[in-house]
């Protein structure tokens, strides 16, 4: 099976969740179905099962169950699973749109935003996934993502996130537009360390309309202009949400998998293991580009994330965890 596959024929994919040859939902049906009844739950086989099948074979496999054990697998696996076991596998049952959609649903519902995880979702998702998470958002709350975000956020940082949502980006072409380069950088420049405030508008509309080629080009070039850097720029201009949305869009345009790295090493690392964001990282990416973030991941912090894992976390969650990451570099 080769690793590299396309989404919708933009990005190149590195996905560690490969569909599994000689599939047989119903073999898989009644595993998983012996699995939850044995007394005490048999965790291990559910993990194996899981998290060696696509989402498009776990969905095969619910439908299979549904007509072997006449009851709904999801309800079945949550009230057979608990705690971050749990949570994991019905992350899996998720496509990979549905879930990125629950996530940004769940940091802005109730009270209080959780925006480190809007910011982390928003700002390094693609064009084509932003497309598909905005439709499959819709589908499933019956409600508008750009009016949620917009209800949940305030200020310049609520610009930025709504401009992401819109998803003005332009392609990637391939002509390489050297005036425009050197007009953009200027612009950010003039927009920012060059004047007293920060014109945040000129930033937003350059950070979130034009393509990621280009952007890597405007932040070489906007060197020439500024004495400093793009992200030490954004450093100095804005604060607080603002600085870090900025700072992401900068990280995931110069290298997403190792900005995705370098928070997953961050959050096992940190006190009392950020687990959510663990999570959410490992469930989103492992049909995407987890076998990329992997690569950078030991090639940053001279360990595998295999090693890692088995280092900072216990029990049937890092079991799951491993299962998902797939092999150690």
């Amino acid at each position: 099976m080769c690793n590299l596959c396309l989404i919708n024929s933009s990005e190149p994919t590195y996905p560690t969740v490969v569909p599994v040859p000689d599939f047989d939902p119903d073999k898989d049906a009644a595993r998983i179905e012996t699995a939850i009844k044995t007394k005490g739950v048999d965790e291990q086989t559910i993990i194996q099962v899981l998290t060696k099948r696509t989402y498009g074979q776990r969905r095969e496999i619910a439908f299979a169950y549904e007509k072997r054990a006449k009851k709904d697998m999801i309800s079945a696996l949550k009230g057979a699973l608990s705690g971050s076991l749990e949570t994991v596998i019905l992350g899996l049952m998720k496509s990979t749109a549905q879930y990125d959609a629950s996530e940004i649903k769940a940091s802005i519902k109730g009270l209080g935003t959780d925006e480190e995880s809007l910011i982390e979702i928003l700002c390094s998702r693609s064009n084509a996934e932003l497309i598909e998470i905005k439709k499959v958002y819709k589908e499933l709350f019956k409600k508008d993502l750009e009016k949620d975000v917009a209800g949940d956020t305030s200020g310049e940082f609520a610009k930025l996130l709504i401009a992401l949502v819109q998803v003005k980006r332009a392609e990637p072409s391939s002509v390489v537009d050297y005036e425009k380069i050197d007009e953009d950088a200027r612009a950010l420049y003039e927009a920012g360390v060059k004047r007293k405030g920060t014109d945040v508008k000129t930033w937003i509309t350059i950070f979130t309309e034009r393509s990621i080629p280009h952007l890597q080009k405007v932040f070489e070039r906007y060197k020439s202009y500024s004495p400093y850097d793009m992200q030490e720029s954004i450093r100095k201009e804005v604060k607080g949400d603002l600085e870090k949305s900025f700072l992401t869009l900068v990280q995931c345009f110069e290298n997403k998998q190792l900005y995705f790295a370098s928070k997953l090493n961050d959050a096992m690392k940190s006190k009392g293991a950020k687990e959510k964001v663990v999570t959410r990282i490992i469930v989103s990416r492992c049909e995407v580009d987890l076998k990329k973030i992997r690569t950078e991941f030991k090639a940053q912090f001279g360990k595998s994330l295999y090693q890692t894992i088995i280092e900072h976390t216990k029990g049937d969650y890092q079991k799951v965890l491993l299962g998902l990451c797939a092999g150690d570099d």
